[in-house]
């Protein structure tokens, strides 16, 4: 793979001028730039540059109104609900992650309910946004389904992510973020393109065989659970949570509502910020830091998001595949889609 460098501000700017060449007004292409960059700042490749054709796609055919405004409303003090406006997530994150953060720290538990927007960024950002805040936060999505549940060939599930962040007032804050598939389908279209083999158990070829072969999960083929029964059974909670609980679109239902264009589905988003203040009662902190000290101390672990808080650390320049800035430099010339 040729790469080529840029800044963490050229990488912003690409994408912001890219969307907005596109259909998205200044505040949306913005929000969406800047979550971008924070995915390359990061090293989380499969959910920066490489997902802007997709942006595109849909802003192209209609599918997503690139001038949507989120509208917040506050059905109890611990429940939000923000109609995203058929928009992109980014900004409905940044219209109502301070509402639910300001709800959870005076209420001690808070639930945003997310609903008509489309969410293909990772979730680490919006629950690392109410990590800074003090607070602990759960979040999920679906998507379209690409996983076969435990037991199946077939596909039904989306990769479903799921995110946890936890405050650690003295050091940056503890956040996972992961598929509940054996692999992220970003991830694997990327192995696809590097020609990378995959590791067994990650998902089945066309036929229903299983297949190391990224290209031929990528072509037709499906994704598996990680975990087998276990990553499953995380999935089918999710589908509940964002899509039951929500009164939003289940993964299959996503797909046969979709255009095919190629970009996110309209979904929703279950967001639960906690705060360890209220609920503890005590001194949550000193606690908490003796257990993360001694889980630390144990050879061969490393904290989850402790890598990418590393990598923001380095200098601003990120190697980033040429051919990948090339068609989004193509998509800034060629004509938009009516």
């Amino acid at each position: 793979m040729t790469t080529i460098t840029l800044t963490l501000d050229e990488i912003y700017q690409l994408a912001f001028d890219c969307l907005q060449q596109n259909g998205a007004d200044e505040e949306n292409a913005a929000a969406v730039a800047q979550v971008m960059t924070c995915a390359e700042r990061d090293g989380s490749h499969s959910h920066g540059l490489f997902r802007l054709p997709a942006y595109v796609a849909s802003l192209r055919s209609g599918k997503v109104r690139g001038d949507a405004r989120p509208l917040l409303r506050e059905i109890t003090p611990s429940l939000l609900k923000l109609h995203g406006g058929n928009g992109y997530a980014p900004l409905a994150h940044q219209t109502a992650i301070p509402a639910l953060a300001a709800a959870a720290q005076k209420n001690g538990v808070a639930v945003l309910a997310i609903t008509h927007v489309h969410h293909m960024a990772a979730l680490w950002h919006e629950v690392e946004m109410l990590a800074e805040q003090g607070l602990a936060a759960f979040a999920c999505t679906t998507y379209m389904p690409s996983v076969a549940p435990a037991g199946a060939r077939s596909k039904f599930f989306g990769t479903n992510p799921i995110a946890f962040a936890w405050p650690r007032p003295d050091a940056t804050p503890l956040v996972f973020d992961m598929a509940t598939a054996a692999k992220a389908m970003g991830e694997v279209q990327i192995a696809a393109r590097a020609q990378e083999p995959l590791p067994a158990g990650v998902g089945l070829d066309k036929n229903g065989a299983e297949t190391t072969d990224a290209a031929a999960i990528v072509d037709g083929g499906v994704l598996l659970p990680f975990g087998g029964y276990k990553g499953s059974a995380i999935s089918l909670m999710v589908e509940l949570l964002t899509a039951g609980l929500l009164h939003e679109n289940f993964s299959y239902e996503a797909k046969e509502k979709d255009n095919g264009d190629g970009g996110p589905p309209q979904g929703g988003e279950f967001i639960l910020a906690l705060s360890p203040a209220i609920i503890s009662e005590n001194d949550w902190q000193t606690h908490c830091q003796q257990f993360f000290d001694r889980l630390s101390a144990l050879p061969g672990v490393r904290l989850p998001g402790s890598r990418r808080h590393q990598n923001r650390k380095t200098v601003e320049i990120r190697q980033i595949d040429a051919g990948q800035v090339e068609k989004i430099r193509a998509l800034m010339t060629s004509e938009q889609a009516d």
